[in-house]
Parts: structure tokens; sequence; C-alpha cells
């Protein structure tokens, strides 16, 4: 039996992409036993996940590098066959090249990538998705398919039981928020949003518990006219979530972990994006999908691969100049 661990220790929506490569190991090497190694909080995400053995935590926040050690050691003992990274940063590195593992596999762009066995080279370049990406990781070991699986998570019949209620009629969710300001659609342009929709309308917001401020903000606007809006906001976990928008309508996300719970449950998507652009490789995934953006030309946009705290240029058009007629 091969015993691989999979290393993705970055952001939840990384972790959620991750998942395809669980499901493309598992098509082609159903004998191998899989763990996953991912940061302290994300793990959740991964429960009830069919196809992995073992979760392994990196608390990064609590004593990063002595849990870092204690890792090491884990994996040591582990005695693994193959090693994936898929992240390009040298504390995970260094865990892939001390490993012991037989085959150590990552990208080109990890500073310890000299120790790998395979360095795969990492590609930012329109018409490759990160699930794609990572799948490239996987031909050392002669896995491979002409495109790579969505990625799936597993919602239990729990999960499911906890948004129940929630689901008697038709809804919209909207998740509104994301950690970077310029990733996120201004909070006035989401209550114009909501206020063009039918008075009866059902709709639910959802985000983290850092969320709902924000979310309470949006909803006290428009409960005048619209009284059906929910917050839920911090109520729900990551796979109660994934539940709740798999039975959407439709789902209104930015281009923010939610739009990876879509892709993983196959919910319907409208992904908004300001400040970045899907030929990064991190569009939806969702059969029923739609990708909203700004139809003027700017010069800025993209800004950089990730978010920032405010607009470089001050002005947000990449956000501002999406109309509300477009996200319908």
């Amino acid at each position: 039996m091969t015993r691989i661990l999979v290393i993705q220790t970055a952001f939840i929506g990384d972790v959620i992409l991750a998942t395809a490569l669980l499901e493309q190991i598992r098509q082609q090497r159903p004998e191998a036993q899989i763990d996953m190694l991912v940061r302290k909080g994300n793990e959740s995400l991964l429960a009830n996940h069919p196809f992995l053995h073992s979760i392994l935590i990196w608390d990064k926040k609590g004593g990063k590098y002595k849990s870092l050690w204690k890792l090491l050691g884990q994996i040591r003992q582990s005695e693994y066959d193959v090693v994936i990274n898929l992240q390009r940063f040298g504390a995970t590195g260094l865990l892939t090249a001390l490993s012991g593992a037989r085959q150590t596999i990552g990208y080109d762009k990890n500073p310890f990538s000299r120790f790998f066995k395979y360095r795969i080279e990492h590609r930012i370049e329109p018409g490759i998705h990160e699930v794609d990406r990572n799948a490239a990781l996987l031909s050392p070991l002669g896995i491979g398919t002409c495109k790579a699986p969505r990625p799936r998570l597993y919602p239990s019949p729990a999960d499911q039981q906890a948004v129940a209620s929630y689901q008697t009629k038709p809804y919209l969710c909207i998740a509104p928020t994301s950690v970077w300001f310029t990733k996120q659609y201004p909070a006035e342009k989401w209550v114009e949003f909501i206020r063009q929709n039918p008075a009866n309308t059902t709709i639910y917001l959802l985000g983290a518990p850092t969320d709902t401020d924000a979310c309470a903000n949006i909803r006290q606007q428009v409960l005048a006219t619209h009284p059906n809006v929910q917050n839920l906001a911090g109520k729900l976990s990551f796979l109660q979530s994934a539940a709740l928008m798999q039975g959407a309508i439709m789902n209104y996300v930015n281009d923010s972990a939610p739009m990876h719970l879509c892709s993983a449950v196959n919910a319907p998507t409208t992904a908004i994006f300001c400040s970045t652009v899907p030929a990064f490789g991190f569009g939806p995934l969702a059969d029923n999908a739609q990708v909203v953006q700004t139809p003027e030309p700017l010069d800025c946009r993209p800004c950089g691969l990730h978010g920032y705290r405010a607009c470089p240029l001050g002005h947000f058009r990449c956000a501002t100049t999406i109309e509300i007629a477009s996200n319908r």
C-alpha cells in the first residue's frame, strides 16, 4: 500500500481546491492511503472526507516552529512513500525535504525545491486553473487526466439537517465579504442589489464570525423593505454553509472562499471579480457558474495576484463600475 501525504497549509480556498487532487489520486490509486496536512482551523473542511486516512494539523499561531518540529517527527515516523507539497513557501518545503519519503514532489518556486526528487514548474497563465496546476504534481506518479476533477467536500447528514429549516422555500445566498478589501464588492452595492430583488425574497447572508457585523450592517439597511434577509454569518460551519449553498437558487460571492465552497458542492455560482481576474486560475467550477466583472478597461487591473487592504490608486473602479443589473 502506498502512503501519500498532501501538504496544503494555506487558506480556506486553497485547501478546498486541493481536494481535487484527492479525487484524482483516489480515481487512479484506490489502494493508496492518503493523509493531508493543513493549518489549524481548516481541518473541519475535511470532516467526513471518505478518501482521507488522517489529517495532520500545523498550529501556525500557537507556537509555529514548535508545532513544525513536532510535525516533522510525526511525518518521519509515518514513513510516507510520497509527499506532495502544494505550497511555495520555505517551511513546508523544509518539511518535504526532510520527510524521509522516497518521492518528494513540489513546485520549483519553493526555496527548498532543489532537495525534492521532482520539481514541477509553477505557471500562472490564462487557461490554467489552480486545480490543473496542482494536478501537474501527480505526473511523477503516472497519474493524469485530460482535465482535473472538480474539488469536492462532503457535508454529512448532520450538516444537511442543520440547515434544513432554512430550506423550506426558495432562497438566495450572499457571501458579501472577503479577507481582502479589493476583492470585496462594496457593501452599498450589495444593499442596492438586495433592494432590486422582490421584497419577499428569502436571502441568507453568509460569512465567518468576523463577518457578522458587516452582514448585520447590510441587513439593517434593507430590513424595512426586505424582511426576509437573515444574517447567518458565524452561525454555520464550513460544511453547513456548503450544504446551504448547494440548495440555493443562486449564490452571489466574491473571489474568495465561499466561491470555492460552491465549486466543491457544485452549487450555482455568480462570482464577482473586482481587483483580481479569473485568468489567474481561481474562477468558479460549478456547472452553473458565471463571472461578473467591470466592463471598463482599466490599466491598473489586475493590480496583483491577491487582494489589498485598500485600492492602491484610491478609486476602486474595478468594483464601483460593476453595475447591479449585471448581477441579476
